[in-house]
């Protein structure tokens, strides 16, 4: 067994407790909202198997997705099928995003970017973004701050996942890393798929997640050459955060 990022069974669970459409405290009709005016194309980086996409594109818009995950782009592909869609749907990591357009926009939800472990190659994707984003087109984004759990070695518990087709994925984890200084955690997911009492796979993942002040963060997209930065709490727009708590919205004009 090797350490996938995103796999077949991360993805399975991940379709479960995602769902098409599925809004968390109001994400995806806040990006509908703020892109409703777009009349160029929009592309959503990180874009998994489609949960945000795919009301993007039902509502009217030009979207293109990207992420690095064969796996979650093959459900993407399978879900855009079943619902008669059609849009570009690119496999790269964003360190070294190289798409033929540019874009008017450019959304990650999901506290997705969180999960580029390197700060480095955080800012190098910053950087590609930028250079996708048309002159005066815009970056959206959201990111959370993590929980207080910073003790290493302790299992996180198991969580049970039932299939429409009676398999069953239990996932379990485990805290490997904590670094509250250097501003990341990396856990360990072991995921099995159980099939009429017998195990019949088995995928382990490595889950790093690095995050950012408030005002951090807002400096850094000003560094790559981002202007007009706006940080709104919970998907209200212009909503000054209040606590570690909530959900922080970025959104940032290319010159």
């Amino acid at each position: 067994m090797s350490f996938s990022y995103y796999g077949e069974l991360c993805t399975e669970v991940y379709d479960l407790t995602k769902k098409v459409g599925q809004s968390f405290g109001g994400d995806v009709e806040y990006y509908r909202d703020r892109l409703k005016h777009c009349k160029g194309r929009i592309l959503e980086a990180m874009v998994g198997s489609g949960r945000v996409i795919i009301p993007l594109l039902e509502s009217g818009l030009h979207v293109d997705g990207v992420d690095y995950s064969p796996e979650m782009l093959a459900s993407c592909r399978q879900r855009f099928e079943e619902r008669n869609l059609v849009s570009n749907l690119y496999e790269s990591n964003l360190q070294e995003l190289s798409l033929p357009d540019k874009y008017e926009a450019i959304i990650i939800p999901g506290g997705s970017f969180l999960l580029i472990e390197k700060r480095e190659e955080s800012l190098n994707a910053l950087k590609r973004l930028y250079h996708h984003i048309q002159p005066g087109g815009r970056l959206i984004l959201d990111l959370f701050l993590p929980d207080n759990n910073f003790e290493c070695g302790q299992f996180g518990g198991t969580s049970t996942f039932n299939l429409p087709n009676g398999d069953i994925i239990t996932m379990e984890s485990k805290l490997v890393e904590a670094d509250l200084y250097n501003q990341y955690k990396v856990s360990y997911l072991k995921y099995e798929k159980w099939r009429n009492g017998a195990l019949i796979q088995t995928e382990l993942q490595r889950f790093a997640l690095r995050w950012y002040g408030i005002e951090e963060f807002k400096l850094v997209l000003e560094s790559i050459g981002f202007s007009n930065v706006v940080v709104s709490a919970d998907f209200e727009y212009g909503k000054a955060p209040t606590n570690g708590k909530q959900k922080f919205v970025y959104e940032a004009i290319r010159q």
